[in-house]
């Protein structure tokens, strides 16, 4: 399949997302689904890898998905944690991917994404006892309808065999978005933002996931709160990792 590039339409995206925070506070599931169902029909859905009309993610698409290979294993750039892995650079197709999930309301996309977790995983050998998702503010996931990571971290699970604590985390300050932020600031903003619950983590080895790592500000910060809670060892996990021109700073040596 000659695929054309597909271009992010932040525009698009950003009306759709707007009707969504109104969707958010709409009364009633099925009020909710009828008028899901009419953002459709003004907005209609296209696939992300290829722009196909109609589909948020095709089969070609898919296909590709999945045979995209690993990175060769690297260095731990995190402190913060006892190992720590990405899937691969965010761009491509796995960016694609991801930007669905998060913004074009393509939740179906977890299922492969957390397969593809799982290999990650599996070839590092880990063997945590619980998998936590990182999480959002109560607000945004209104506005969203779902958490991306917990969607994703829900696939894992069920492959790892594994329970997800989705609650063992919480945010408990609406930070600011982290987008145009450099380093500094985004440890900054999120400083404080997140608490353990010492009751479900408590000399537990953890398993943490989100999907892109920029700075790793917010993974920091989450790793701090779990070890704080009594966690034992703390693995970090995300679908991706942005690169220095794609966040503004930071060391690209490992992908």
């Amino acid at each position: 399949m000659n695929q054309p590039e597909a271009i992010y339409d932040s525009t698009r995206v950003d009306r759709v997302t707007r009707f969504r925070r109104l969707l958010a506070s709409a009364a009633g599931r099925q009020l909710r689904s009828w008028l899901e169902t009419g953002l459709d029909l003004v907005f209609p859905p296209r696939c992300a890898g290829c722009l196909r009309v109609d589909v948020h993610w095709c089969v070609e698409c898919q296909r590709l998905l999945d045979a995209l290979p690993l990175p060769a294993p690297g260095d731990n750039p995190e402190t913060s944690f006892t190992a720590f892995a990405t899937s691969g650079g965010h761009a491509g197709l796995l960016r694609k991917a991801i930007l669905a999930l998060k913004f074009e309301n393509a939740p179906q996309l977890a299922r492969p994404l957390g397969a593809r977790l799982a290999l990650l995983v599996d070839r590092e050998n880990w063997a945590p006892d619980l998998l936590v998702p990182v999480p959002l503010h109560p607000s945004r996931e209104r506005e969203r309808g779902y958490n991306q990571a917990q969607l994703v971290g829900q696939e894992l699970a069920q492959l790892l065999d594994i329970p997800q604590e989705a609650n063992a985390l919480q945010r408990v300050i609406a930070t600011r978005a982290q987008v145009g932020l450099d380093r500094t600031q985004r440890q900054r903003n999120v400083a404080g933002a997140f608490a353990a619950g010492s009751e479900l983590i408590g000399g537990r080895d953890v398993l943490l996931v989100d999907d892109v790592y920029t700075t790793g500000a917010t993974l920091r910060e989450c790793a701090r709160a779990l070890r704080a809670g009594g966690a034992g060892k703390v693995y970090g996990l995300t679908l991706s990792r942005a690169t220095t021109t794609q966040h503004g700073g930071g060391s690209t040596r490992w992908m």
